[in-house]
C-alpha cells in the first residue's frame, strides 16, 4: 500500500459471513470476494493506492443493481460505485475495506438505442467510451466527449464525475451532453429519467443532482445523450509560440476567426516532447522543441464548410502577425494521431518518472498565463530541483500544473515534495479565486482541500441533499465530504 489513508486487501478480516450472505442473496456469479479477484477493482489508475473491500459486486442489469443495493442496506454495508476505475482522485476506491463493497458497472455495457433522426443515443453505464463513440460513428453520428482514458473509462463514470476532456470549449462538459439518466437510489428504488427531450421544463431537473455527484447520491445505470453529425473534416495543427501569453492571444483570435468550429486548443511546454518520447520512443516530433510554448489546435466540421481552407487562412494571418513562430499541419489522419500522441504521451512520460504531484486547476482565462507564471515561480523557490510541467485546455481555463520531484528522491522525499508543492500551488490558486478541480472531481484525494474551501451555505445545501436522498449514508461514504 502506498497511501496511509487507505486500507489494504489483507486488512479485511472476519468477513466470511457478509460475503456468504451476499453470494446467497445475489448469486455466486455476481459476487467476487477472493483477494486476487478483487485487486484490480481496489487499486487506483496510477497504482499509487491499493485498498480492499468486503466484496466486488458485478451486476448485469438495473434490477440486479437495485437488488444489490437492498442487500447491502440489509447487511449494513456501504457501496462504492465504480465504472472503468480510471479516476484520478480516488473516488471509486474503498477507504474502509471491512465496511464497503465495490459495485462495478462493467458488465452493463449494452447500447440500448442509437437514433440518428433524433440525434440521440441511450446506453448502459458500463459502456466503454471509445467503443460507444465507434458504434455511434457507424451511424454517421458523433459523441464529442474525448478523454485520454477513453479506451477504458465508462460512460457512467464520465457522467458521475462530469468529465471534461479536450472538446469542452466547443461542446461543454459531460453535463451539457446528457439528456437523461436512469439511477438506482440508496433505498433500491429506480429513478427512471431516460428522456431524450431537449426541452422539458417540468420543474427541477432531477438528473442534474447525480451528474458530478461521484456516486454519493445513487448509482447511474443508464444514460441518454445528445449527438451531433459526424465531423468528416478535421484539421489539426501543432504550433510553436514565444510565450504562454501569446498562446492566450492566439486562442482569442482563433475563437473569433474559427468560431464554434474550433474543437480543441491545448497548450504544452517544451518538456512535453521529451516526456512523450520517454513513453513512446519512436514518436516523431515534426517541429523544433526549442520554443517556450506550444499549441495543439483542432477545427472540425461537416457538410459544406471547407475546414482545411479555414485552417490555412487562419494560420497564414497569425504567422504574418508574428503571433505564431513555427507550425505544422497534419496532412493525414495518421499524422494528426501522432500530434495527439505527443499530448497523451506526455502524461505517460510523467508517470514513468515516478510519483509526482498532479493538479486539475481552473482559473479565469484572462488570468491563465499570469497564474502559471506565478505558481511555477513559487514552486521553484520552495522546491529547488523540482520540475513544473504546466499544460492543459486553454479555451476553458483548465491547467494541469504538475510537479516532478528532483531526480534521485527517495519515496519519503517524494511524498514530502508532493505535499509541499500542492500547498504552494493552492496558495497561489486561492488568490485567483480558481477551482482545485476543473474536471477530475473531488473523490477522497481532494476532500481535505475541498472541505477547507467550502462556503458554509454551500455546505448546508450539500448536506441537506445527502441526508434527504441517502439518510443511511451508504453511497460512497468518504467521497467529496464526510457528511
Amino acid at each position: 500500500m502506498t497511501s496511509g489513508v487507505m486500507g489494504t486487501v489483507e486488512d479485511a478480516k472476519g468477513l466470511a459471513e457478509p460475503r456468504q450472505a451476499l453470494r446467497r442473496m445475489l448469486g455466486e456469479d455476481i459476487v467476487l470476494s477472493e483477494a486476487d479477484e478483487m485487486l484490480r477493482y481496489c487499486r487506483d489508475w496510477h497504482g499509487d493506492v491499493t485498498s480492499g473491500a468486503v466484496a466486488v459486486i458485478r451486476p448485469r442489469s438495473t434490477e440486479q443493481v437495485a437488488a444489490a443495493v437492498k442487500a447491502c442496506r440489509e447487511l449494513g454495508l456501504s457501496i462504492v460505485p465504480q465504472g472503468g476505475n480510471t479516476g484520478l482522485v480516488l473516488g471509486g476506491i474503498p477507504d474502509a475495506p471491512e465496511q464497503q463493497v465495490v459495485l462495478s458497472l462493467e458488465r452493463m455495457n449494452r447500447i440500448r438505442k442509437i437514433d440518428a433522426d433524433d440525434f440521440s443515443a441511450v446506453m448502459e453505464a458500463g459502456c466503454i467510451l471509445s467503443e460507444l463513440k465507434d458504434a455511434i460513428a457507424e451511424k454517421g453520428m458523433f459523441f464529442p466527449l474525448a478523454l485520454g482514458a477513453q479506451g477504458s473509462c465508462r460512460i457512467g463514470g464520465n457522467v458521475s464525475t462530469n468529465a471534461g476532456g479536450i472538446n469542452v470549449l466547443r461542446y461543454g462538459m459531460t453535463r451539457e451532453l446528457v439528456l437523461g439518466l436512469e439511477v438506482v437510489l440508496p433505498d433500491g428504488s429506480i429513478f427512471e429519467g431516460l428522456s431524450t427531450l431537449r426541452k422539458d421544463n417540468r420543474g427541477i431537473d432531477l438528473k442534474q443532482l447525480f451528474i458530478g455527484a461521484e456516486g454519493t447520491l445513487g448509482i447511474i445505470t443508464a444514460v441518454s445523450v445528445k449527438l451531433t453529425p459526424y465531423p468528416d473534416q478535421v484539421a489539426t495543427a501543432l504550433l510553436g509560440l514565444a510565450s504562454l501569453e501569446d498562446a492566450i492571444k492566439l486562442y482569442r483570435q482563433a475563437r473569433r476567426d474559427c468560431c464554434d468550429l474550433m474543437s480543441a486548443f491545448e497548450f504544452m511546454p517544451p518538456l512535453a516532447f521529451t516526456l512523450a518520447q520517454e513513453a513512446i520512443p519512436d514518436l516523431p516530433v515534426p517541429i523544433s522543441a526549442e520554443y517556450p510554448a506550444y499549441v495543439l489546435m483542432e477545427i472540425s466540421g461537416s457538410g459544406l464548410v471547407d475546414i482545411d481552407d479555414l485552417m490555412q487562412r487562419f494560420l497564414e494571418g497569425v504567422m504574418e502577425e508574428g503571433l505564431v513562430v513555427d507550425g505544422t499541419i497534419a496532412a493525414s489522419q495518421n499524422q494528426a494521431r501522432n500530434l495527439w500522441l505527443i499530448r497523451e504521451g506526455m502524461n505517460e512520460g510523467q508517470a514513468k518518472r515516478g510519483a509526482h504531484m498532479r493538479t486539475d486547476i481552473s482559473v479565469p482565462l484572462s488570468d491563465l498565463a499570469r497564474f502559471v507564471e506565478e505558481a511555477e515561480k513559487a514552486v521553484a523557490e520552495a522546491l529547488p530541483g523540482a520540475v513544473s510541467v504546466s499544460y492543459g485546455h486553454v479555451g476553458d481555463g483548465n491547467v494541469h500544473l504538475n510537479v516532478l520531484p528532483p531526480d534521485g528522491s527517495t519515496p519519503e522525499e517524494r511524498v514530502q515534495c508532493i505535499y509541499k508543492a500542492k500547498t504552494v500551488v493552492n496558495e497561489v490558486l486561492d488568490r485567483y479565486t480558481g477551482s482545485i478541480s476543473a474536471e477530475h472531481g473531488i473523490g477522497r484525494l481532494k476532500r481535505p482541500d475541498f472541505d477547507a474551501r467550502l462556503p458554509e451555505t454551500r455546505r448546508k445545501l450539500l448536506t441537506a441533499l445527502k441526508h434527504a436522498i441517502d439518510p443511511e449514508m451508504i453511497m460512497n461514504p468518504g467521497c467529496q465530504l464526510n457528511f
